[in-house]
């Protein structure tokens, strides 16, 4: 799975990495960035837009909110399927922009972090999907008055986004059996594109090769989300 990731790039380099034409929201920093967190989210109507986006999907249909807390991961095997997937996999689709992400190795009965991010050190793009979420109205509006006043107290919609896993390469696998579908920066227009077909879509998530994946250990101190600094992603010094 995904659990925590970085958003460390700031706006210069995301907007040249990513070619931005529209920043809708200053662009967030953060080295651990955690569920139900507002991340950087890049969204496409023929022109790349910088969003801000709650992490774990909330489909429109849902009652309560809360279900986003469990569906911060979409599996690629599963995801074209999935009742609370495979709409937003057709129709909204988006990228995730990472500097790396974290992962816990299992090891001598405690859990070790590793921070792991791209061999050449530009920020990667994690395939997403998200969605807008409106609370339903309690009662229906007897008069025009109460038509008027449900629409001035209408609350505002929720944007959620979701990252989709797949298994891990090679070199990954040592730590965890899952890893963020990272998409190719030549495939970018291809996942954003709403007129791309099903196929297409499933043949991009795959892991990358293990040559264009890094890591090193870190301080357990991304154990807590409350920790936010460059000390995360500092390597242990053995």
């Amino acid at each position: 799975m995904c659990g925590r990731f970085t958003q460390k790039s700031e706006r210069k380099i995301i907007s040249l990495e990513f070619y931005i034409k529209d920043f809708l929201s200053d662009v967030l920093i953060n080295y651990n960035v955690a569920p139900t967190q507002d991340a950087g989210v890049i969204v496409s109507d023929d022109v790349y837009r910088y969003v801000r986006y709650r992490w774990g999907l909330v489909p429109f249909w849902s009652k309560d909110p809360k279900i986003g807390n469990r569906m911060i991961n979409a599996r690629a095997e599963t995801v074209a399927e999935k009742p609370g997937f495979r709409n937003a996999f057709v129709k909204r689709r988006c990228l995730v922009p990472a500097d790396g992400f974290y992962e816990w190795k299992k090891e001598n009965g405690f859990k070790t972090p590793y921070y792991i991010y791209h061999a050449t050190g530009k920020p990667m793009s994690f395939a997403g999907l998200w969605e807008t979420w409106t609370p339903r109205t309690e009662k229906e509006p007897q008069s025009e008055a109460d038509l008027f006043s449900q629409e001035a107290d209408k609350p505002a919609p929720l944007y959620t986004f979701t990252i989709i896993t797949t298994g891990a390469n090679e070199k990954l696998k040592q730590l965890h059996d899952r890893m963020p579908v990272i998409i190719r920066p030549e495939m970018r227009d291809v996942w954003l594109n709403p007129k791309t077909e099903r196929d297409p879509l499933i043949d991009l998530l795959r892991p990358l090769p293990p040559e264009q994946i890094e890591f090193h250990e870190v301080s357990r101190m991304v154990n807590s989300p409350q920790n936010n600094s460059p000390k995360c992603i500092d390597p242990i010094k053995n």
